[in-house]
């Protein structure tokens, strides 16, 4: 097995990495600054590709477009470096954070609580995990989260997780594919602090896949929750992870933390892929959002 740094992207916070398989390169984010990146392992190449408001989130589109997922709840597709608004603003909500597709063309995506000020804390106002449609229409499907991460499916379609990363837990909903309802919410698994769970995906064996932000590693999980394996990766503040690669059997792994290098490391904010797990991921699935 080999961890290495591939891109020194040097993100504060680096997110939401998604495989592209039309095209065969992954995009990444890096949240506050707005800012989408493009890796394609065919030629080292990597650049940013756009810049705007805050991001948290990148979906692939059925049509090998990008939805984007913003602050304030806003939604835009993104085509030949131009975007189109799906959802201009939902109403007091802050910042999408993490997202997902699911089987039918929906996207799932959480947002986080927002702290009180006079009360650290506590919390003036919760988050929510919620379901937006092809055409559009949105809805909560469950409150009262803190920090809203890591999302993915079961091989069988009938499980998606949830990670709240203030609460250190992954939780499993059990998802229903032809409605998109979720119900009876459950604790996967859990961190021993200061590490948190972060982004997670699901390999082609029913594993998930955590990244710990402050753990500094990527933890995989049976399907009953128990820790089986634990990846090392250079730096205290891991994000996210992806399999990608034209046999899904690479791991992409992304961090934050780069305005702070020496407490961090040299290598916080950059992009990182192992190789040699003897794993393979599958491929997500493509969102249908403004498609319909």
């Amino acid at each position: 097995m080999r961890v290495e740094k591939i891109v020194d992207c040097a993100c504060g916070c680096g997110e939401g990495p998604i495989w592209h398989v039309g095209e065969q390169k992954l995009y990444w984010v890096d949240i506050r600054p707005g800012h989408l990146f493009r890796y394609d392992p065919a030629t080292g190449d990597h650049r940013k590709v756009h810049e705007g408001r805050l991001l948290g989130a990148v979906v692939v589109q059925e049509d090998g477009s990008l939805l984007l997922l913003r602050d304030r709840g806003n939604v835009v597709c993104f085509r030949d470096g131009e975007t189109e608004t799906i959802i201009e603003e939902i109403p007091d909500e802050p910042a999408f954070n993490d997202g997902i597709a699911d089987p039918e063309g929906r996207v799932f995506s959480g947002t986080c609580a927002v702290g009180r000020k006079d009360y650290p804390g506590e919390w003036e106002r919760y988050g929510n995990l919620h379901r937006i449609r092809p055409d559009g229409s949105h809805d909560v499907v469950q409150g009262e989260m803190i920090g809203s991460n890591g999302l993915g499916f079961s091989v069988d379609r009938k499980t998606l997780y949830f990670t709240d990363s203030t609460r250190a837990e992954i939780y499993a909903f059990e998802y229903d594919a032809p409605s998109g309802d979720v119900s009876n919410k459950r604790t996967f698994a859990k961190t021993e602090l200061p590490a948190r769970p972060d982004g997670l995906t699901v390999d082609a064996e029913d594993h998930v896949w955590s990244a710990h932000w402050e753990g500094g590693c990527v933890a995989r999980y049976a399907p009953d929750g128990t820790q089986v394996a634990k990846i090392e990766v250079p730096t205290p503040l891991t994000t996210s992870v992806m399999f990608g690669g034209p046999d899904f059997n690479e791991l992409y792994v992304t961090s934050a933390g780069s305005e702070n290098r020496e407490k961090n490391g040299p290598d916080a904010g950059a992009l990182f892929r192992v190789t040699g797990l003897g794993v393979k991921g599958k491929p997500e699935f493509l969102s249908r959002v403004g498609l319909a």
